[in-house]
Parts: C-alpha cells; structure tokens; sequence
C-alpha cells in the first residue's frame, strides 16, 4: 500500500509549527511521521514524550518527528525503506519555499500517495505579504497551490481579505487530524513558484538574558527583520523561547538549560546578514 504524503506550507510565521504541533498532540489512530525543518520549537508535552535523540523525538501515541536533512529525496526513501512504516507521511516546508516543489517527490516514488499539501495563512499579515513587490507572488503561490487553506491568528476577527477562495478557520477546528490526514486530491500541482533573495543569520547564544533585555532588544530591531525564532539562556536559569514575525513578537518561558541559538531572516536589499548580527550583539 502507498504511503500518503501531506505538505504543510506557508509563509515565515505563519503558523506551521502550532499546526504540527497540534497534530502530533491528537488522537488520530495513526503512527505519523513528522518532518520538520526544526522541531527545537514545538512544545511536545511531556506527557507524549517517549525518548529524543539530536534529531529524531518519538511519541507514546506512535509518531516519530526529525529534523528533515538536505536531500529530500534521501530522507524520504529512508521512511519507505523502515521494515515497518508509519502511516503516514507529513513534511513541512519552510516558510520561504515552494510546498508544490516538495509534493513533486510523491510523483516520483511510486510507494507514495499524493496526500495534499495544506498552506497555513496569517490572518494578520497575509494581505500586506501578498502585494509586497519583493515577496508577494511567493506568498499568493503558496496559498494558489494548497488543497487546503487554514486561516491562522483569526482570533477577534481578523480574516485576510486577499485570499480570494475558500478557507478554513483554524481556530473553529476542534481537531486538525481529520482535515490534515483526510485529504486524497487527484493531482500533485505544478512547481514554479518566484522567489524572493532572503538574507539569513543564525549564531548560538551563550550569555544568558533577562526577559526586559531581550525586549528592550526586540523594541529598537529593524522592521526589515521578517522572522527571528529560537531560544536564549535566561538568567536564574532555564531560557527563553523567541517567535518574532513582522511586527509581533512572543518571549515564553523554556525549561531548557545551556547555549540557545538564534535564526533570523530579511529580504536581500532590504537588509543584510550583517546588520541583523550586529542588532543583536549591540553594535
């Protein structure tokens, strides 16, 4: 039987960590495995926790979540070739590529179903993103290619009115398993979307911070600072997880101890590595 492979994609932020990490948390009768960019930011309950290694978190209700490697394809025939596999197969893309591009693997392996690819919209950003000139027709390709499109952050209203199809709101959704794992569309979409020139920047943090420090930092960053996340040693122990998209930003509190890292992005011409690096050094 052919394994069903399903795209989670959307644009930086929007929302495809708190996606999977619901869908890891459910009762679903399925042992999935997860492939995430970086799974260090999904808050995986300690109850559902049976062991973790570098990459690879394994779950008391039968899924597996790892880190995806560089070669798709090699990461993939890893899975098809488990004596015993799971049943199924979901990949999030990151937020600045193509999902269509991805999903192109299961017309490739034969022992794949195409099982959709599900794009996450902010409902707070979506409509500048879209008509941004650097960056638009990326963000309007990743929701023109979705079989399924799930609103983010539409608490108090907010719905993007640039979407211009059917969508579903995330937040009235009970469970996501159904609606995630249920779909079986007829065709893999074509690849091709535009995309942008990002500027990225990643260091590992060994000094630890205050909560006002870190926000005194975050108040004075450059709106060009499209996405930070990771986490950063706190004083008096533990750490600090950080989300920033555009102009929000959360500071949780993080039960892991030592060196944290950090990842940041921007759009070349708008901002370079070097300025984000030296932002938060405090040059």
């Amino acid at each position: 039987m052919s394994l069903p492979l399903t795209v989670i994609g959307g644009y930086l932020g929007a929302g495809k960590t708190t996606l999977i990490n619901r869908l890891l948390g459910e009762s679903h009768a399925q042992r999935l495995m997860v492939m995430v960019n970086d799974f260090g930011a999904i808050n995986i309950d300690a109850g559902l926790l049976v062991s973790a290694s570098e990459d690879t978190i394994a779950l008391t209700n039968g899924c597996v979540c790892c880190t995806m490697g560089a070669d798709l394809f090699m990461a993939v025939g890893d899975v098809l070739d488990l004596a015993d596999r799971p049943d199924h197969l979901v990949v999030e893309s990151s937020g600045i590529a193509d999902p269509a591009k991805i999903a192109q693997v299961a017309k490739a392996e034969p022992d794949l179903a195409y099982g959709g690819i599900v794009t996450v919209v902010d409902a707070l950003a979506y409509d500048g993103l879209s008509i941004d000139p650097q960056i638009g027709a990326q963000v309007r390709g990743q929701a023109q290619v979705a079989d399924v499109l799930l609103v983010s952050k539409s608490e108090g209203g907010a719905w993007p009115d640039a979407v211009g199809r059917e969508a579903v709101d995330l937040s009235t959704l009970e469970k996501v398993a159904p609606l995630v794992l249920g779909l079986r569309p007829d065709q893999v979409p074509k690849a091709g979307l535009l995309h942008a020139d990002y500027a990225s920047w990643s260091d590992t943090v060994d000094l630890p911070f205050s909560r006002e420090e870190i926000e005194a930092r975050l108040m004075v960053r450059s709106p060009d600072l499209l996405r930070l996340k990771g986490r950063v040693p706190a004083k008096g122990g533990g750490s600090f997880e950080l989300h920033v998209v555009g102009a929000n930003w959360s500071i949780k509190t993080h039960p892991a101890e030592g060196v944290g890292q950090l990842v940041g992005i921007g759009l070349k011409g708008r901002i370079t590595r070097d300025e984000i690096a030296d932002w938060w050094s405090g040059a």
